[in-house]
């Protein structure tokens, strides 16, 4: 059984200093919003924050990108105006997830409790 399949959309920009994410949740209204300012950010936005990874592309651990980070790079601290100028600037990413298997009942999977063994 298949369970759990999802996709992730990430938008990454390669500023001077570091890699910058935003992840997007509906690639289809985002490229809406490419012709068309006047849709919402949050119509597609997954959150209204900026990761950075480290100069370690877009496979690198992310952070929440610090206030003189965005400053430095974007010239402001305002992360939705960071957010709209890496959306048009940056590289839609998008990585598939295969879904998981697992049993079909879960009373026929066994339950350790307590150190002993038992049934659901």
């Amino acid at each position: 059984m298949t369970r759990g399949e999802a996709t992730q959309i990430k938008v990454h920009y390669r500023g001077k200093s570091d890699d910058f994410i935003v992840f997007v949740d509906d690639n289809d209204t985002y490229k809406k919003w490419m012709n068309d300012k006047s849709i919402p950010l949050a119509h597609f936005v997954s959150t209204f924050k900026v990761f950075v990874t480290g100069k370690q592309g877009t496979q690198g651990q992310l952070s929440d990108a610090a206030k003189l980070t965005l400053a430095a790079e974007f010239d402001t601290e305002n992360e939705d105006d960071v957010i709209k100028q890496i959306l048009e600037k940056g590289n839609v990413q998008e990585t598939q997830f295969p879904g998981r298997t697992g049993p079909k009942n879960d009373s026929q999977t066994t339950n350790i409790v307590n150190g002993q063994p038992g049934t659901r």
